[in-house]
């Protein structure tokens, strides 16, 4: 099909490849919640800071913003959400800027959406909706596009509206914002239910595959360190600096999707795996929590979380503690401390006196809970983070002193494989003395290798 106008790109003639369309017109609308109607609402964040991430998401899936504005609400209509003049109001909007979809940055029913579009004649989606079409248009691998699809059945199955053509799709998102799903289709429910009980059972083999790999990690062992935070804080940036992976790495909400796993050599010498996750964001869809569980169970596992925070931002405060809801849903402790550091990313984009501020509030931190000031972008504090981590990865092993005969050529090599080497010294007959950090489990393990006469605990 050939775009309005019949236009070709340049060379269209000896390629046949057809201009793409423009990008879809698109209002976004952030209802502003009196402390009477704020109830279950994000309280956190300024009106104004809701309404610029509404934005963001807008923009993350390539929406022509035209038009954005925040609606005062001090009671939530049953029928439309906001009331009838702001309806009416955003409808002279909508007509006026030939706008083709209208985000409502809030939960609605499938009767406020519904009425919506019927008052201002053109298509609406709200932010669960939203969400769901960035993560099928983000998702790379046959899991996240599983774990996607298993979140966006759920949803429809509820609503009673909407096609489900996706499932006709190879790839890209969900329909929402146009192609083949365009008209009106009463979902079949018994095939979505068949539909989400194979995707359940796919996935429940990837949670089988995972915790194989897990097993099979622990007994070599390598430490898992996995990175989360807030969308756009910064994760995969340093996921690349710490790692020299290219990663996906954009100034956008959710360009990390699909997890990643990389090995790192800390500085001495330990190995560790280190994870990069999907970012969260406030309200995230409880739909795509479950799907995500799986990928999540890394974080679960993880020996070291690394909460990176974007210390630019205005609302960082808001956003971690939007992350530290989400890992408390998973069982995991979110204080300071213990196996979570916190990384404050982005120092690189304050000015002087904030940074300043930051370095004095981190340093009169207690110990064992002091975050590491870094910039992911530059790489400006990665080498302390790093000395962290290996602090706490090694905090409870037990230190050795090994004597590694002249004749065995091969002990060294299986030390520093095994634990970490701090120091070792030579002497004139070839004999080695080597200072090493070791799992408590994994003492016996050097006895055996090296005889007990040959191995001491410091």
């Amino acid at each position: 099909m050939e775009p309005e106008g019949g236009e070709r790109a340049a060379g269209g003639a000896k390629g046949g490849v057809e201009r793409k369309a423009p990008p879809t017109r698109c209002a976004v609308v952030t209802p502003s919640f009196s402390k009477r109607a704020a109830r279950g609402a994000d309280e956190r964040r300024s009106p104004e800071a809701r309404l610029a991430e509404a934005v963001g998401l807008a923009l993350a899936i390539d929406l022509d913003v035209v038009h954005q504005a925040l609606v005062p609400l001090s009671d939530i209509k049953p029928a439309t959400f906001i009331g009838s003049g702001k309806v009416e109001e955003i409808a002279e909007i909508v007509q006026a800027q030939e706008i083709g979809l209208v985000f409502f940055d809030a939960a609605l029913s499938p009767v406020q959406q519904r009425n919506l579009e019927r008052a201002w004649a053109t298509k609406v989606v709200d932010r669960t909706a939203l969400i769901l079409e960035i993560f099928g248009r983000r998702a790379r691998t046959k899991e996240g596009a599983l774990q996607v699809e298993l979140a966006h059945l759920t949803y429809q199955r509820s609503r009673l509206v909407r096609s489900w053509t996706h499932l006709e799709r190879q790839r890209g998102g969900f329909g929402f914002l146009g192609g083949p799903g365009e008209t009106q289709i009463e979902a079949d429910r018994r095939l979505i239910g068949d539909r989400i009980l194979r995707i359940e059972r796919d996935l429940e083999q990837v949670k089988r595959t995972r915790a194989l790999h897990r097993t099979s990690r622990k007994r070599v062992p390598y430490p898992i360190v996995a990175l989360v935070g807030y969308t756009n804080a910064g994760k995969s940036t340093l996921f690349n600096r710490l790692t020299r992976a290219e990663v996906m790495a954009q100034d956008l909400l959710f360009a990390t999707l699909d997890p990643t796993l990389r090995s790192v050599d800390l500085p001495h010498g330990t190995r560790i795996i280190l994870s990069d996750t999907v970012g969260f964001i406030s309200e995230l869809p409880t739909q795509l929590v479950a799907a995500f569980r799986a990928t999540l169970e890394e974080v679960i596992e993880a020996d070291v979380i690394l909460h990176v925070r974007d210390m630019s931002h205005p609302d960082t405060q808001a956003q971690a503690a939007d992350v530290r809801d989400v890992l408390a849903d998973l069982g995991i402790d979110v204080e300071a401390g213990g196996r979570l550091i916190e990384v404050w990313n982005k120092i690189d984009l304050l000015p002087a006196e904030a940074r300043e501020q930051l370095e004095n509030t981190a340093a009169r931190a207690p110990q064992a809970e002091r975050p590491v000031l870094v910039s992911a972008l530059t790489g400006e504090g990665t080498d302390g983070l790093l000395l962290m981590v290996e602090r706490d990865i090694t905090s409870g092993r037990t230190a050795l002193h090994v004597t590694v005969p002249p004749e065995d050529g091969e002990g060294l090599g299986w030390l520093y494989r095994h634990g970490e080497v701090l120091e070792r010294r030579v002497d004139t007959d070839g004999t080695q003395h080597v200072a090493l950090r070791i799992l408590p489990e994994r003492v016996a393990l050097v006895k055996r290798r090296f005889g007990a006469g040959r191995v001491r605990k410091v």
